[in-house]
């Protein structure tokens, strides 16, 4: 799909837009709402399903079909994040009141990480077709990683801080308590940092391991750099709603890295495939309706074996007591 420089940036203003309105609603720290967040969460749903009809007057059932596909793929990504976040909440002990504004910055930091990701994954496909090899084999070792992440219930760990952050850390120092939205204070004469502004430099430096399989899998799904930034875009900027939204019921979507990895290992199949026939070999290619029918299917029926084997657990520990 050709999309002019004009087109581009009226979609980054207009998305621009919609963060600066979310941030000055949520601006004022407070304990986010079940309503609050069940509204905001069907709004930022609503908003891409609007976007994805646009595409579909303008541009075809191709690209509509590309941006659905993405848009579903890089959201049950982040739902999958949303286990690390929680992780990280508890890590900094971060207050209720603040964890809205947390999620916020964060979030707009993942968009702008994100961005640059896309950006450079779009020039090197468009110099190296092999690099599809490449992002494939990567899926499928992400895949099978999953999968031997849920066996050992790595979720249940706790949040390990990355040497970036600790650099930072012991670089400006870290004041002892929060002391409002406030990222910097002068103490004992000298500046130093906020718990308030690691925890935002966690989530941000975390979402840059998140983006290494997320950018992948969804060139796996679209080559159009239009399509991958819109569709990672949408399903990071309801994030933070449905943080709180379904905060409790994470702990019940015990299957869903079992469908994260099918859906990975299913895409860097479609990858190698791709990367094939674009080296001349005749082979088949996996088409987009199929990719998203495919992707459907799999969260739901891991959606639904997730609600049932949590049920089954609490009432075998209700029996047990």
């Amino acid at each position: 799909m050709n999309v002019s420089l004009t087109v581009w940036l009226l979609t980054v203003a207009a998305l621009c837009a919609l963060v600066a309105v979310d941030f000055f609603i949520g601006r004022k720290p407070h304990e986010v709402s079940i309503k609050e967040a069940g509204i905001w969460t069907v709004v930022w749903i609503a908003l891409a399903c609007v976007f994805g009809l646009g595409l579909l007057v303008f541009g075809g059932g191709r690209p509509t079909g590309e941006f659905f596909a993405g848009y579903i793929t890089e959201k049950s990504l982040s739902v999958d994040n949303l286990f690390v976040f929680v992780l990280i909440m508890a890590k900094f002990a971060v207050p209720s009141q603040y964890q809205q504004r947390v999620l916020m910055i964060g979030v707009i930091m993942a968009l702008v990480l994100r961005a640059v990701f896309i950006a450079a994954g779009a020039a090197i496909i468009s110099a190296f077709s092999w690099v599809f090899y490449l992002f494939g084999a990567f899926l499928i070792w992400t895949a099978w990683k999953l999968i031997q992440d849920a066996r050992k219930e790595e979720h249940e760990e706790e949040y390990q801080e990355n040497k970036l952050l600790k650099a930072v850390e012991r670089r400006f120092g870290v004041a002892d308590g929060y002391h409002g939205t406030k990222l910097f204070i002068v103490e004992n004469g000298k500046r130093v940092m906020t718990p308030m502004l690691v925890v935002m430099l966690a989530i941000g430096s975390t979402d840059v391991l998140f983006a290494l399989d997320s950018i992948p899998a969804i060139y796996g799904l679209t080559q159009d750099p239009y399509i991958v930034f819109t569709a990672n875009a949408f399903a990071l900027m309801g994030l933070r709603q449905l943080y709180f939204l379904i905060g409790g019921l994470l702990k019940k979507l015990v299957h869903l890295s079992y469908g994260l990895s099918i859906i990975l290992g299913f895409i860097g199949v479609k990858l190698v495939l791709h990367a094939l026939h674009e080296s001349g070999v005749h082979v088949p290619e996996i088409s987009i309706p199929f990719s998203l029918g495919f992707i459907v299917l799999v969260l739901a029926v891991t959606t639904m074996t997730s609600l049932w084997a949590a049920k089954k657990q609490e009432v075998e520990a209700a029996q047990s007591a």
